[in-house]
């Protein structure tokens, strides 16, 4: 398990331009443990990040559904489409009141991450460090708009998503569903003339990708099979249901089935990361906005303010504000209405890298490679405060 983590420690995180002294490194991590409300010196980087991005801290069976749910994702098929949502906005409206301390935001991870720099700089006496900058052209962080297709319906309304994202200067990734419905390839091919992207969302949408290891097994090989044949690089998880052992059988360049922080899905939690990581044999993309479906059918918003507030913490950040949407609940008048004046407001900011998932992965990639040859970023103290 460590060892589909370790390619993120803080030193290849932040991929300094001079390799810094290996004590001095392991001194300013202990010395940051903290501000995750872990003791000093109680635990190594590896142990922090088996906690954080690999979400340990949940326990054991994390990655396990109860029973309950498993029931749930058995009658599924029988239950009402409408119903459904009624007991997801009643479940949810539950979890809220658990999770909302680190929900929209959890910093804990990213104040880890700032903390060891700031460290790292007191210790070694220092007043400013250089470091690979985290986006190209030095934009302040990156911008990234997925779509899940879970229904035929939800396919049939791309088209208008996509001219909607298109009449603004956006393109996005559309993810679909391989044997729930006819595949329009006609529009999976449009998508990608027009300079959008195609993924997969899993076999059956049916809550059972994960129901055994080796059900598992048997459908990772069609979604291998299938991902060469469409051409999909990369692969959400229906349900974002997910286990990091068993995902590392999928021939994909990136994933996107985890999140920094969700107290709505049916596996609650994050990896409290709003930058890509290391996943083993490929780059997960954390989605780290909440879903359409959270924000207008269960917390009841109509406007884009609590999707504004998180750019603004992952602007500060240098971070990665990815949206994950659905066309099938884009229909909604409400909902498609937040999602275009989300855009809008999008549409008046220049510092950031727009980009389709499958770009910021190459990019994730060559970031962390010996072939890296682009402008260095500075992370400085003032006044004891770290600024990058």
């Amino acid at each position: 398990m460590i060892d589909l983590y370790r390619e993120n420690v803080s030193e290849k995180f932040w991929q300094f331009e001079r390799k810094p002294d290996a004590q001095l490194m392991t001194r300013a991590v202990q010395l940051a443990l903290p501000s995750l409300g872990f003791e000093s010196g109680a635990q190594t980087e590896f142990d922090v990040l088996l906690n954080t991005l690999g979400e340990a801290r949940f326990g054991d069976d994390h990655w396990q559904l109860s029973l309950p749910k498993r029931v749930y994702y058995t009658l599924k098929p029988f239950i009402p489409r409408k119903l459904i949502q009624v007991l997801r906005q009643l479940y949810s409206g539950d979890v809220k009141q658990v999770h909302t301390p680190n929900w929209p935001i959890d910093d804990r991870f990213v104040l880890f991450r700032m903390e060891v720099l700031r460290q790292l700089l007191s210790l070694s006496g220092g007043q400013a460090v250089q470091y690979r900058q985290l986006w190209p052209e030095g934009r302040r962080f990156s911008f990234v708009l997925t779509h899940d297709i879970e229904t035929a319906a939800g396919q049939a309304y791309v088209r208008e998503i996509a001219d909607l994202e298109e009449g603004l200067g956006f393109r996005s990734a559309y993810n679909f569903v391989l044997e729930r419905y006819a595949l329009d390839f006609s529009l999976m091919e449009e998508l990608r003339e027009r300079g959008f992207e195609v993924g997969c969302h899993g076999v059956k949408h049916d809550g059972k990708l994960f129901s055994s290891q080796e059900e598992f097994s048997r459908r990772a090989a069609i979604i291998n099979q299938k991902t060469k044949q469409y051409q999909m690089r990369g692969f959400r998880a229906p349900l974002t249901h997910r286990n990091p052992v068993w995902m590392q059988s999928l021939e994909i360049d990136y994933d996107e089935s985890f999140f920094d922080t969700d107290p709505f899905e049916p596996i609650p939690g994050g990896a409290m990361s709003i930058w890509p990581y290391f996943l083993g044999r490929f780059v997960e993309l954390p989605y780290t906005l909440v879903q359409d479906f959270s924000l207008t059918n269960i917390l009841g918003e109509t406007t884009p303010l609590i999707w504004m507030e998180k750019v603004d913490f992952l602007r500060k950040y240098r971070g990665m504000a990815l949206l994950n949407s659905h066309p099938d609940y884009l229909k909604s008048p409400i909902t498609y209405k937040v999602y275009a004046d989300f855009l809008a407001e999008m549409k008046k900011s220049a510092d950031y890298w727009h980009a389709l998932p499958g770009d910021v992965a190459t990019w994730w990639k060559y970031r962390a490679g010996a072939e890296y040859q682009q402008s260095l970023a500075t992370a400085a103290l003032q006044d004891g405060q770290l600024v990058i």
